[in-house]
């Protein structure tokens, strides 16, 4: 989490493997998703992971925030990555926002002052880090992501109307089965749809392929085994779905950035 997004940030394309809130207090222009958004003070971006952002058009220093978080940061009854909007309302607007690059929303002119002392005070939290300070954090962070369900109010609910059956039916099949070999083929078999309608249903509302989704859900538990557990590499990549060892390793790294092993050293 940071301010003051300085002006060498403007030509580079990045993305993040976490979910991303972004509040403006400076406009300009965005490339994310294929698309070009113009961006004025009060804008709130809502991120999804491995969403690509940049480059940037903005004046010499873009003056904002940006809070980022992983779903199991909200506790450890969350069932993983963005699955978890059926159980964590809060997480929707992250599902609709992979599907368009970014869900950009406005802060009403009254609200901004508390919506930049909320991020400061959580800042204030993470870097002073008093005792007890987790737990504020965290109580900060769930009170941020309330004001974005909120200001996401129509847009989500046009999401659940329209497809929540669909990717709840998805979704589940994922949640009880990604342990086990599981395609394509074998979802859309649970759901009674084509692979290929399926394929192109699930990427034009989430963003994201159906085998992407099984990925992030396996991988979600797999830094959660190696984090919680010392279980050996190759039997955490079998609890996760990969009997595997080697494949799993190379799943893990294009994921992570890094091996199962560097990541448990690392933490």
């Amino acid at each position: 989490m940071g301010g003051d997004t300085g002006a060498g940030m403007r030509d580079v394309q990045h993305a993040h493997d976490f979910a991303v809130i972004s509040y403006l207090t400076a406009g300009g222009r965005l490339t994310t998703g294929g698309r070009t958004l113009t961006v004025a003070p009060g804008d709130v971006l809502v991120v999804a992971p491995g969403e690509v952002m940049g480059p940037f058009e903005m004046p010499m220093r873009l003056n904002g925030w940006g809070v980022s978080f992983t779903p199991d940061a909200l506790g450890p009854d969350v069932p993983g990555a963005y699955l978890a909007w059926r159980a964590h309302p809060l997480l929707f607007p992250f599902v609709r926002g992979g599907a368009t690059g970014a869900l950009r929303l406005s802060v009403p002119v009254e609200a901004r002052p508390e919506w930049e002392a909320r991020i400061r005070t959580l800042r204030r939290e993470l870097a002073e880090r008093a005792d007890g300070h987790r737990e504020a954090a965290l109580a900060h962070l769930v009170l941020l992501l309330v004001e974005v369900s909120r200001l996401a109010a129509d847009v989500v609910d046009d999401l659940r109307v329209n497809a929540e059956p669909l990717l709840a039916e998805v979704f589940a099949v994922i949640e009880e089965r990604y342990p086990q070999p599981l395609s394509l083929r074998d979802v859309a078999r649970a759901v009674s749809i084509t692979p290929g309608h399926l394929t192109s249903t699930v990427r034009r509302r989430t963003g994201r392929t159906v085998q992407e989704w099984i990925t992030e859900r396996r991988m979600v538990q797999a830094r959660r085994l190696l984090a919680a557990t010392a279980l050996p590499v190759g039997e955490v990549g079998r609890l996760v779905g990969y009997p595997d060892p080697g494949y799993f390793a190379r799943v893990f790294g294009r994921a992570n950035g890094v091996s199962p092993a560097r990541w448990r050293g690392g933490r």
